[in-house]
């Protein structure tokens, strides 16, 4: 499957594939593969009945920083705007909490794994299922680049933050190799 990722801030030059912008500054449909769209009801990992509008909205609420602990205002944004928190306003990032209201800290990669993966992953499966289909039939006959503003496709390199992008392609391989 001839997918692979490349930076929005960079020229693309591929004259001969077809270039999706999966950001959340992307066309519609392909802007419904960013982390910040508003799906709504994606269930927030280890706190039962809780639901986000958005992937990043899980990610930002369960963050913790020397002077602030969880928001769970960030779970209700749907303007894939204001979702952020920063160092600059609340101090180092202490980890990501194992839950809203869990009592363990989890350090960066663990929270990739056990929180991140898991919400960006349903989010694929429960609710792109068309894109996701789409994206596969247009690779089936041309390659693709998906467009992304980090192409960090390794979840244990936490030098850098973790491409979505690279998420899709993942999730497209597997699933063409499960097929085949």
């Amino acid at each position: 499957m001839p997918i692979e990722v490349a930076s929005k801030r960079r020229k693309v030059t591929r004259p001969d594939a077809l270039v999706v912008d999966v950001t959340s500054r992307g066309p519609d449909p392909w802007v419904r593969f960013s982390p910040f769209y508003p799906h709504g009801q994606i269930p927030v990992p280890m706190s039962p009945g809780a639901t986000s509008e958005s992937v990043e909205g899980v990610w930002q609420a369960l963050k913790v920083f020397e002077s602030s602990d969880v928001d769970p205002s960030k779970l209700s944004v749907r303007s894939m705007k204001g979702l952020k928190r920063t160092v600059r306003r609340f101090g180092q990032v202490r980890g990501h909490r194992a839950g809203l209201t869990g009592d363990r800290l989890l350090d960066y990669r663990t929270a990739r794994h056990e929180i991140y993966l898991p919400t960006y992953r349903w989010v694929l499966e429960n609710r792109l299922q068309e894109e996701v289909a789409r994206l596969r039939e247009l690779a089936e006959s041309a390659d693709v680049v998906l467009l992304d503003y980090t192409t960090n496709g390794d979840v244990d390199d936490l030098r850098t933050p973790l491409s979505h992008a690279a998420l899709i392609v993942g999730h497209l391989s597997a699933a063409a190799s499960r097929q085949g």
